[in-house]
């Protein structure tokens, strides 16, 4: 980790009164809802005064933000104090390190019960004006960071509002998937990768893409395969003298994998009991559900290597081998809890 993890700020008066009056908040907005309980009413349940509620709070909203609210200012603060040298990998792991600090430690508050019961609280217009605002001030700060270390303003900004979204969204992921029962880290790191995937800023090198080129002689059997079935878009097509022929698939992010001879060997206990060794070149696609993507390759055509299972590292994985003599693995990257 490059930069300290975002802490929220000391100094503030002791938590027991706040989270008292934040618990009466929250039983009187899912009673009442949260425009008929007042002020006098938190503090009447939560038995304190009503000059001890505005020590902690402002209004009735910062009881739902308050705890998002100490994070992103530290994330501000953070951000403001790291280092700008280096490329955009670098900045790109500076910013996710301190992005990432925001999840630490978080257990659940107001805030993640008031996503769950926006409809009852009648808050669901509360919860988008006032996420908006956070988003803008997390998108702001990186922004800054990123101009800082040499980004150009359109580059910053839609880097900043990648963030700013990847934040509220991994937040209202976390609490719609019951914020009591995991922690919010793996759901931030998560969007991170979503926003290094879209942005571009996983990883920097002289390489800018990955394209593996198939030699098909059943061309249009192999092409509707993996356009039409895999589910690639077709991104170019190009034709020449003699009957050439050549169709270029988009597929998202590339990697290329490395592995030696006992990783090999360990993959393919995992996925395949041992019974369908790995080729020197297999293709591996990530799909949202590996047994239907698993079931649709194979009507159209794929021979079943190893059926769908879920590996020691919480994916689903399935092999194939499809047209043009091509090993396929399939997986699916299973929720962290």
């Amino acid at each position: 980790m490059t930069t300290p993890p975002v802490r929220p700020g000391a100094g503030r008066p002791r938590a027991s009164s706040r989270e008292t009056l934040a618990e009466a908040a929250s039983e009187l907005f899912l009673e009442r809802g949260f425009a008929a309980t007042s002020v006098a009413d938190i503090t009447t349940r939560a038995g304190v005064s009503r000059s001890s509620f505005f020590n902690y709070f402002a209004s009735k909203s910062d009881i739902l933000w308050a705890g998002l609210d100490e994070r992103i200012e530290a994330l501000v603060v953070a951000l403001d104090a790291a280092p700008v040298e280096g490329g955009d990998a670098a900045v790109a792991a500076r910013i996710r390190d301190v992005v990432a600090g925001v999840g630490a430690d978080f257990a659940p508050d107001p805030l993640a019960l008031g996503i769950v019961h926006a409809t009852a609280m009648g808050i669901v217009d509360e919860l988008e004006r006032e996420a908006a605002v956070r988003r803008a001030r997390i998108a702001r700060a990186v922004a800054a960071h990123a101009r800082a270390a040499g980004a150009d303003r359109i580059r910053a900004d839609v880097v900043g509002a990648a963030w700013g979204g990847a934040v509220l969204a991994a937040i209202e992921a976390w609490a719609q998937e019951g914020a009591g029962r995991t922690a919010l880290a793996p759901f931030l790191d998560r969007a991170a990768d979503a926003v290094s995937t879209a942005i571009g800023g996983a990883a920097e090198g002289e390489v800018s893409q990955l394209r593996v080129v198939v030699q098909a002689a059943a061309f249009e059997q192999t092409l509707a395969f993996y356009r039409d079935v895999v589910g690639m878009p077709q991104a170019e097509a190009y034709e020449a003298d003699g009957g050439a022929r050549v169709a270029i698939l988009a597929a998202g992010r590339a990697t290329l994998e490395i592995a030696n001879p006992a990783q090999v060997e360990f993959i393919d206990r995992v996925e395949t009991d041992g019974d369908a060794p790995s080729d020197r070149i297999r293709l591996a696609f990530q799909v949202a559900d590996a047994d239907a993507a698993a079931t649709r390759l194979a009507e159209a055509g794929a021979d079943v290597e190893a059926r769908p299972r879920v590996t020691p590292w919480n994916s689903r994985n399935a092999r194939l081998r499809g047209p043009a003599g091509l090993q396929l693995t399939l997986f699916q990257e299973l929720d962290p809890h």
